[in-house]
């Protein structure tokens, strides 16, 4: 039962998960009920992914061209490795007229900035809605534990339904600790995206035509 309340009490207060430190972009969080080591950044900006000139208006209609759409849906895929992913970009911008090279790269990196800054704010907003369950699924357990505790206490109380509910307890912790070790890996995601983003921009850049 010690075992358990440590359990418990580390994991309910703001879930400070082991994860690994290394955000790529990084600012101090104001959410203090945000579960991860990395550092809550709800929203990325162009100028954190991109080196290269100003990105021309033009260039937010990027899905209505629909090779480029094509494409970035492509190279957003996680499931498509990196260097996959960037040797693509390099072949496309090899196969266009050298008067469209920046202008459909420019509508690329818009395409995967959207796209990929869009489904990172969406793994964020899944995170936090997943830690608030832990945090009620702790305060659940702890009750349930104290009032084992008291069950314990009383000289009266029937094994057979002190067992029961100890092993209940003890089935719930273990869900709940292997929900925990999920969100470990969930808060992972988002730097996953970011240096995805990062990286796929930088072949974009290298592969315009320096004016």
């Amino acid at each position: 039962m010690k075992r358990l309340r440590i359990i418990i009490g580390a994991s309910a207060g703001l879930l400070l998960l082991v994860a690994s430190p290394d955000t790529t972009f990084s600012a101090a969080s104001n959410d203090p009920s945000w579960p991860c080591i990395q550092r809550k950044v709800p929203e990325l900006s162009v100028g954190q992914v991109w080196n290269g000139p100003d990105i021309p208006e033009a260039a937010k209609n990027w899905n209505a061209d629909p090779t480029i759409d094509d494409l970035v849906g492509e190279l957003a895929a996680r499931r498509n490795p990196v260097d996959v992913a960037q040797k693509q970009i390099v072949e496309f911008a090899a196969g266009l007229p050298k008067d469209q090279v920046n202008d459909k790269l420019y509508m690329l990196f818009q395409g995967l900035f959207d796209t990929l800054n869009r489904e990172r704010e969406q793994v964020i907003s899944g995170i936090s809605r997943y830690a608030g369950k832990q945090r009620d699924l702790a305060a659940d357990l702890r009750k349930e534990a104290s009032e084992i505790d008291a069950m314990r206490a009383k000289p009266d109380t029937n094994p057979e339904e002190l067992d029961r509910r100890d092993e209940r307890l003890k089935w719930e912790t273990r869900i709940f600790e292997e929900r925990v070790q999920s969100l470990t890996y969930v808060c992972e995601v988002p730097t996953i995206i970011e240096q995805r983003l990062y990286g796929l921009s930088k072949t974009i850049g290298q592969s315009m035509i320096k004016q």
